[in-house]
């Protein structure tokens, strides 16, 4: 059974239609890739199944549930997290003051706590600048705390946004590791990344999105191996 299932998605800024009638689906315990050049819509997709946007058309079910057009901070306590392009965090807050915003849904304080020290098991460095003020870190820390935030709502489905945009090798290959790492804990995560190559390695499937459509859909693998993928996405 599908945790996600997108039916028609059309996504309108004005009159320009940013999403044309999409449909996709990501099972429960599945790490799935969207993939495509810049301006394909990718990230107006995760806006709008995050209740950031509102649908032009089409539906969004969750759970069993339909959630179109559904505001964020709803969606945040049935379990559906975004992970921002650009990151998003609180600038003039503490590292640990942004975690702490993250579980502003939850009352249970020791589950509270145990999360934090997960957030810092998955990432030491937030633990060693917990008490620096966010604006300072560095882009891939600011990552890190992006990511970790998210997950102190105990997300049941993910949504992450260009988690590798504008960061160094090392640490892009850090931030990755922790999504394998999230996804290993049984979270669902629906992935939208430009660098193709990675998100198809990290994923079981992936969907090709061009123009505001979805193109190809098939196994990670076969996408991989796909001369249209490869010679579009790869440099090949």
């Amino acid at each position: 059974m599908s945790l996600l299932s997108v039916r028609g998605l059309k996504v309108a800024y004005g009159g320009i239609e940013a999403v044309r009638g999409i449909d996709l689906d990501v099972e429960a315990g599945e790490l799935v890739a969207l993939i495509g050049a810049n301006g394909a819509g990718k990230t107006t997709t995760l806006k709008a199944l995050a209740g950031m946007l509102r649908p032009a058309a089409g539906t969004v079910r969750y759970a069993d549930s339909d959630i179109t057009g559904v505001a964020s901070h709803r969606l945040i306590r049935q379990g559906v997290a975004l992970v921002p392009e650009g990151r998003g965090v609180f600038a003039r807050l503490t590292v640990q003051e942004n975690l702490q915003m993250g579980a502003y849904i939850r009352d249970d304080r020791p589950a509270i706590a145990q999360d934090l020290d997960k957030v810092f098991g998955l990432f030491p460095r937030l633990h060693e600048r917990r008490a620096q003020v966010a604006g300072t870190l560095s882009g891939g820390e600011q990552q890190m705390l992006a990511i970790g935030r998210a997950m102190m709502s105990r997300p049941k489905l993910l949504l992450l946004d260009e988690p590798s945009m504008g960061l160094a090798p090392l640490m892009v290959q850090k931030i990755f590791e922790v999504v394998h790492s999230i996804a290993a804990q049984g979270v669902t995560i629906l992935l939208v990344e430009q660098n193709a190559l990675l998100a198809l390695e990290a994923a079981s499937r992936g969907y090709v999105m061009e123009s505001g459509a979805i193109t190809l859909s098939d196994s990670a693998p076969a996408l991989l191996a796909s001369p249209q993928v490869r010679q579009a996405y790869l440099g090949e």
